[in-house]
């Protein structure tokens, strides 16, 4: 529970500092300390992104995840929807390039990042893999939405109003 609480205080000072930075201000918000050399800062051992909103820093996978993510973007996996296919590509860029890194560094898995749930014997004509949400990886629930801090356990996904969804990492995967 603490956990969650620091991960929000921290989201909340990630967006505190970009909203003055793209308000036109040119210093950022006096409760988050920048470090001017790296793309990433560490407060508490939450890594915290620095990128401005939309903007990826490359579109390189880290090789952790590249044999993964070059199958997933051959082939649609069944039963999952096109659209929701090509938003996950889309949003696994954006994820490997801006924490992809950090991400392996804290131990997230492939599993963890672009996990499905296994289909049945006999599916139903109606069945959804990503209708399992306890067995979907981050990159399939983030449906565009940025991730605004990450830890070993969690990461913080923004929401439109400005809310956090905190995403936890399974672990018995």
């Amino acid at each position: 529970m603490a956990e969650t609480a620091d991960l929000k205080s921290l989201a909340r000072l990630v967006l505190a500092r970009d909203t003055g930075r793209d308000s036109g201000r040119a210093i950022l918000s006096r409760n988050c300390r920048v470090a001017d050399a790296d793309t990433r800062q560490q407060i508490g051992g939450v890594s915290l992104s620095r990128f401005p909103r939309g903007e990826t820093p490359r579109r390189t996978v880290p090789p952790a995840y590249a044999r993964t993510f070059a199958a997933l973007g051959r082939q649609c996996p069944d039963h999952v929807a096109p659209d929701d296919w090509q938003q996950a590509i889309e949003d696994g860029y954006r994820f490997l390039g801006q924490w992809g890194e950090q991400a392996a560094a804290l131990g997230w898995t492939t599993q963890d990042l672009f996990g499905l749930h296994t289909v049945p014997d006999a599916p139903t004509p109606s069945y959804r893999r990503l209708s399992r949400y306890d067995q979907t990886g981050l990159i399939w629930l983030l449906r565009g939405r940025p991730v605004v801090a990450l830890t070993a356990s969690t990461a913080a996904i923004e929401n439109p109003t400005g809310a956090f969804t905190i995403y936890r990492r399974h672990p018995y995967w």
